[in-house]
């Protein structure tokens, strides 16, 4: 019998986003930013929150491209924070436009999609848990990742924050092995010299 990660639902927006998303490698060095933005967003809140909200976001931020947002001032700041369409928190703002800054310093020295890619090989790793409660909230990894990624300049990036969008963007295949997406997400890897052919 295969039944979805228990966290998925009851609401339909969020058995899509499981059904659809969640857990699919995500190999776009921009769309992967943007979803480490949004879990920034939701530190101390509910995903399904965030999800909600998350067309309001990208009309807010300029479709999340690093390279609008990375000249925003002050004066962008004070715009957000007057919409009530996202989470008006001016730390989490003000990160989101730093964020842009070492995105671009990042993405420029090694792509942000290798960068964060690299940590893993390449390859997406594969969890064989079949209780959500046997699966950890942050580990060695991520707490380095967290620490390099603050090195370069991000913030709201903490190892925990960093977990949950590694286990989104597909990087680690947390979908538990009675879950009936866990085997094509696993199927949906791709080969890191097809990827990033100068690698091989």
């Amino acid at each position: 019998m295969t039944e979805r990660c228990g966290w998925a639902g009851p609401e339909q927006i969020y058995i899509d986003y499981h059904d659809e998303e969640w857990g699919v490698p995500e190999y776009d060095s921009r769309t992967l930013w943007e979803k480490l933005i949004l879990d920034g967003f939701q530190a101390g809140l509910s995903w399904i929150t965030i999800l909600k909200k998350r067309e309001n976001f990208r009309a807010a931020f300029q479709g999340f491209d690093p390279n609008v947002i990375a000249k925003w001032t002050e004066k962008d700041v004070e715009r957000l924070l007057g919409d009530a369409g996202i989470i008006r928190h001016r730390g989490k703002i003000e990160a989101t436009i730093g964020n842009a800054r070492a995105w671009q310093e990042l993405d420029t020295k090694v792509g942000f999609d290798r960068f964060l890619w690299n940590y893993v090989d390449g390859i997406p790793l594969r969890t064989t848990h079949a209780d959500r409660a046997l699966i950890p909230t942050q580990s060695p990894m991520t707490a380095q990742i967290s620490k390099d990624l603050k090195k370069a300049g991000f913030r709201f990036c903490g190892p925990t924050i960093v977990y949950a969008f590694m286990e989104a963007t597909g990087l680690i295949n947390n979908h538990l092995t009675t879950c009936p997406r866990h085997e094509p997400c696993a199927a949906l890897a791709r080969d890191p010299a097809e990827v990033w052919p100068t690698s091989a």
